[in-house]
């Protein structure tokens, strides 16, 4: 069984940027309860999950994809902040990062093994994407519907939907980490 000392030991240095000690316990209890309702029950299991099915991911898992999808968002506030001379807009930086751990929580419901331990997409996943399955989660762990909208927003889904400055963030940086694996695999990114 997967803990939240579990999540905490992998996510430290995010998790250590959360000040709200209710967003931050929030944000590793949805991780545990998607791992339990995934029927995920190792760590090591857990570092292995691809973090998408849509194209190779060159051995990238989900944990990898995640912290690099919540550094690059952090990147991007801190890139702002640091050369607006004054900002148009509040980023509440609690969000942004429990939203980069927390955009493709979903996946852990989304995905599952076969018997051959080659990974498909679960009869939930066909029902219900990661980015619904991950917003369900959050808003039941009683997160702020600001962070539910990243969950919920990040991906196509958010097309045309209203959206926090967190969401656009979590948007931008997991397209930046998504674009270049597909056009790889089509032979259409410049090297």
């Amino acid at each position: 069984m997967i803990t939240a000392k579990d999540i905490e030991e992998i996510f430290q240095e995010q998790l250590a940027g959360i000040e709200n000690s209710e967003i931050r316990s929030g944000t590793v209890q949805v991780w545990v309860q998607a791992c339990k309702q995934g029927d995920w029950k190792a760590v090591d299991e857990l570092k292995a999950i691809p973090f998408t099915l849509l194209t190779d991911t060159k051995g990238i898992s989900l944990v990898e994809h995640t912290i690099a999808v919540t550094e690059g968002a952090v990147g991007l506030a801190e890139a702002q902040h640091d050369a607006y001379g004054r900002m148009p807009y509040q980023i509440d930086m609690d969000r942004l990062i429990a939203g980069g751990l927390l955009h493709d929580v979903g996946k852990l419901l989304e995905y599952e093994r076969d018997t051959e331990y080659r990974y498909r997409k679960s009869h939930k996943g066909m029902c219900t994407r990661h980015p619904f399955a991950g917003a369900i989660l959050a808003a039941k762990a009683g997160l702020p519907d600001e962070l539910v909208n990243v969950i919920a927003c990040h991906a196509g889904e958010g097309d045309g939907r209203p959206q926090t400055v967190e969401t656009v963030l979590i948007r931008q940086a997991d397209f930046a980490a998504f674009n270049p694996l597909v056009m790889l695999a089509k032979g259409s990114l410049i090297q």
